[in-house]
């Protein structure tokens, strides 16, 4: 679901080693440090050898350490966009997807939801994943896994329509990022359900999670 064509884009911070980004980071942090007035003169010298120092690491791997600190803000961009941009091919197609499934509250709206993750487990153990990755579901009427991470296939109408949320997965709150949403009209359990685990045949507790309105371009 990916805009393919966000996916590439010049990084030059992706070849550099742990020291090196480790040296880079210090650089900032001293540097920004170093401009606090009144600092006592043992501990700005004692701030300017370790500027010194991570300096050096960078400039002995030939790195161009003031057009690479340039370059944060941009790269930042790129990175966001990779992991934002959905594919607009896919918007407004009918799609079947399969993947594991999160149960959620009522949306602002009042619809029933839920969101589709590629792999288990995501969201709670494992960080969410890109919200061009995470798919938000809304059903016409209501619908609740009979286990957090059933896996399931889902059939409806696909539409770039982004959406956040905060809410309560497992341990708690999760901020859910989502660029998808799909207006589900079948969905099918892909494994038998299974008894251990189940959730109520009701919404989750409102109580347990905060909801947002959804944030539209």
């Amino acid at each position: 679901m990916p805009d393919r064509s966000a996916q590439t884009y010049e990084d030059p911070y992706r070849d550099l080693s742990r020291a090196q980004l480790d040296a880079l980071l210090a650089v900032v942090r001293l540097r920004d440090e170093l401009e606090t007035p009144d600092l006592a003169d043992n501990l700005r010298a004692t701030l300017r050898q370790s500027l010194a120092e991570a300096v050096g690491v960078l400039e002995k791997a030939g790195i161009e350490l003031d057009w690479l600190i340039s370059q944060r803000w941009v790269v930042a961009e790129r990175r966001e966009r990779a992991a934002t941009a959905g594919n607009a091919d896919l918007d407004g197609s009918q799609a079947t997807l399969s993947g594991f499934v999160i149960p959620a509250p009522p949306d602002a709206e009042g619809r029933f939801t839920a969101y589709l993750v590629p792999e288990r487990g995501m969201c709670s153990h494992v960080p969410p994943p890109p919200p061009n990755q995470l798919l938000r579901l809304v059903f016409e009427e209501a619908w609740y896994p009979q286990f957090i991470y059933e896996p399931v296939k889902v059939s409806g109408r696909l539409e770039i329509d982004p959406s956040q949320r905060v809410m309560r997965v497992v341990d708690g709150p999760v901020k859910m990022v989502s660029t998808f949403t799909i207006d589900v009209t079948s969905v099918e359990a892909l494994a038998p359900r299974k008894a251990e685990r189940r959730w109520p045949l009701r919404p989750p507790s409102p109580t347990a999670v905060k909801v947002t309105k959804a944030d539209r371009p």
